[in-house]
């Protein structure tokens, strides 16, 4: 039987002993089997793991008991110190706890174009809400073929990386992290530090349009590009009859940004962020009050602006699809489940369903991309599982929003600008009874109407 000759823990290296005529050294050796590289180390041979070590002195010092209230407070105090440390870097805030997001750096001013339209390349996370924006509207308009997409996915330290990561997808075409199909950086700091003008010192956000040809980066600013993709490639783009801000409603779709983007887009955000109970109440308390409003809004309207599905509603859509799985829970949004608005739960199954919409939502990387990088709002990067309501098959149900009788057709008897006609009728049963139902709403409604007038 081979083996070396090793000296071992396990026996005394060296000893002495003494006695009263003269010392005596002795040496020990242990000699062990020879161990080919793909045998397991024995347990009583295997490097102590940390975690042991710690509760094996823990248990020494203090036992079973608590450890003690000097220790707790200290380790308080530390841990507080370092989370204000890495919230400043992470979530810059005001002198109250209000977390302000930073301005983006790179914009695009109307009327949105660029000066070569087809050299852009446009950079992505799929956990961030703002860059979902832009592959929604992206897929709406046809414009994949268009504007190549490359996804990152958030590294340890929360930054942008270009790797290819194992995700379930449950067997639907949905989007993945991969590589950086444009310049073949190893991380989104990489792309922004290509730019010919010069390097960047900045944060490497996302979404980002790149301009292949100029090596420039064209546009960081979510609704600049949503804006541009729906109005500015309408000569390339696959669906370019599809407007998603009209000219007519422009005026209502401001309204409502103005409104949503501070207090839910952004609002979410500055409840998860808070660094004042203050802050976090003020927050919170704007958060749920604009959803009631929106929520009572949307028993008389499809969508925010009627009929018409608008930039708006797609702004508002990628936070309402993280609300239950994320911010409910990471960011403290607790007062209430958006399952539990009917029609909020409703309007957004609506626009879940919607062609080519739910392949942009990938819920693993979502969740991954907040409870396992947000290291200070989830030290343990555990995550949670996902709630039974948000389940693809769940947000499939019928959500019957195309049967919202709006105010304006209350008032003027309109409907048929909404509902199926009998020139539509295809000799199903199911259509037979919707048509019977809608002129059965416009018989009360115009009957309601003769008699209040």
């Amino acid at each position: 039987m081979s083996g070396v000759l090793l000296f071992s823990s396990q026996f005394p290296i060296f000893s002495t002993t003494t006695t009263a005529t003269k010392t005596t050294h002795r040496f020990a050796c242990h000699v062990i089997p020879r161990q080919s590289l793909n045998q397991s180390t024995p347990p009583d041979q295997q490097s102590p793991n940390p975690k042991t070590i710690l509760s094996t002195i823990t248990n020494l010092l203090w036992g079973q008991s608590l450890p003690p209230g000097l220790l707790i407070s200290t380790v308080r105090t530390t841990w507080n110190s370092t989370w204000q440390l890495m919230m400043s870097q992470l979530a810059p805030s005001d002198s109250s706890g209000r977390y302000t997001r930073p301005a983006s750096k790179f914009r695009l001013n109307p009327p949105f174009t660029l000066q070569n339209s087809t050299t852009l390349h446009l950079y992505v996370g799929l956990p961030c809400p703002w860059a979902h924006r832009t592959l929604i509207v992206r897929a709406l308009k046809g414009l994949e073929d268009v504007v190549p997409v490359s996804i990152a996915g958030p590294g340890q330290d929360g930054s942008w990386e270009f790797k290819d990561i194992p995700i379930s997808n449950r067997d639907r075409n949905i989007l993945v992290p991969g590589r950086d199909n444009a310049n073949g950086c190893r991380n989104l700091k990489g792309v922004y530090g290509l730019r010919r003008s010069g390097g960047y010192s900045g944060r490497a956000t996302v979404p980002m349009l790149w301009d292949v040809e100029k090596k420039e980066v064209g546009c960081n600013e979510s609704y600049d590009i949503i804006e541009f993709f729906n109005s500015g490639l309408n000569g390339l783009a696959r669906n370019p009859g599809l407007d998603l801000s009209p000219k007519e409603l422009k005026g209502r779709i401001g309204e409502w940004n103005g409104l949503i983007y501070p207090n839910v887009n952004n609002g979410v955000y500055r409840c998860g962020f808070a660094q004042s109970q203050d802050a976090y109440d003020s927050a919170v308390n704007g958060l749920f009050t604009t959803l009631e409003v929106v929520e009572d809004h949307l028993t008389t309207s499809r969508y925010l602006c009627g009929d018409t599905l608008t930039l708006a509603d797609v702004c508002l859509f990628t936070t309402l699809i993280r609300f239950d799985i994320v911010y409910n829970v990471l960011f403290k949004c607790t007062k209430k489940k958006l399952i539990e608005y009917p029609n909020l739960h409703g309007y957004m199954r609506d626009i879940y369903q919607m062609p080519k919409v739910a392949e942009t939502c990938n819920f693993s990387a979502i969740m991954d991309g907040y409870y396992k990088v947000l290291f200070p709002l989830n030290p343990g990067s555990i995550c949670p599982v996902m709630p039974s309501g948000c389940e693809h098959e769940v947000l499939s149900t019928p959500h019957n929003r195309e049967s919202v009788i709006s105010e304006q057709d209350y008032q003027t008897g309109s409907l048929n600008t909404r509902f199926l006609s009998w020139r539509e009728w295809d000799g199903s049963p199911k259509c037979s009874i919707r048509i019977a139902v809608q002129t059965m709403s416009y018989t009360v409604v115009s009957l309601s109407s003769y008699a209040s007038g």
